[in-house]
């Protein structure tokens, strides 16, 4: 039977948001992002909802205590409960603990970690093609670049991480979406 309480980890460009969307066609759970979560627990005006918004209007990073407060909302909702993907959280070994610990608390655990593994010159060109295709400018060689950096300086020892709980399935996020989707299918087989 396939893991139904996954996480999806990558640098941007790797597919995450892609294989994300086939998996929830396929299993049938959600998909929960953080910036989803946000967007989500502000627009109810739920009160972590509106702490979140007060950093989010000052231009701020929203804090790691207040970004675990919406997760616990959104992971409580009916239709979490058989399941859900996590996409773009947690970010940093901080972020996986205090995710342990809320799962922990809600009596269930993270069955797979799936990190898709793309080489960054790979990258950068998929990201500096979907911002043409998007009309991105923001989205340059350059700042491309300085998101991998902060993702190996904060979000890669998260592999390290999942590999040490045994969660982990390093999958090779090069090939056709279909290629990838078959790889992701088999690890969380």
């Amino acid at each position: 039977m396939a893991a139904r309480r996954l996480l999806l980890l990558g640098p941007p460009g790797a597919g995450k948001g892609t294989q994300a969307k086939i998996l929830v066609e396929r299993l049938g759970i959600p998909q929960i992002s953080t910036g989803d979560m946000l967007r989500a627990a502000v627009s109810a005006g739920t009160p972590v909802g509106v702490e979140a918004k007060s950093y989010m209007d000052a231009g701020k990073l929203v804090p790691d205590e207040v970004v675990i407060g919406v997760a616990e909302e959104r992971l409580r909702q009916d239709d979490a409960g058989s399941g859900f993907i996590l996409d773009g959280f947690p970010r940093t070994v901080a972020q996986a603990e205090a995710l342990d610990a809320l799962l922990e608390k809600l009596s269930v655990r993270l069955e797979c970690c799936v990190s898709l593994t793309v080489d960054e010159d790979e990258l950068v060109g998929r990201l500096l093609k979907r911002a043409e295709i998007e009309g991105r400018s923001d989205d340059n060689e350059e700042s491309i670049r300085t998101r991998m950096q902060e993702y190996r300086a904060k979000t890669e020892p998260l592999v390290a991480y999942y590999r040490e709980h045994g969660v982990l399935a390093e999958v090779d996020g090069l090939g056709d979406i279909e290629e990838v989707a078959k790889r992701v299918e088999g690890a969380i087989s």
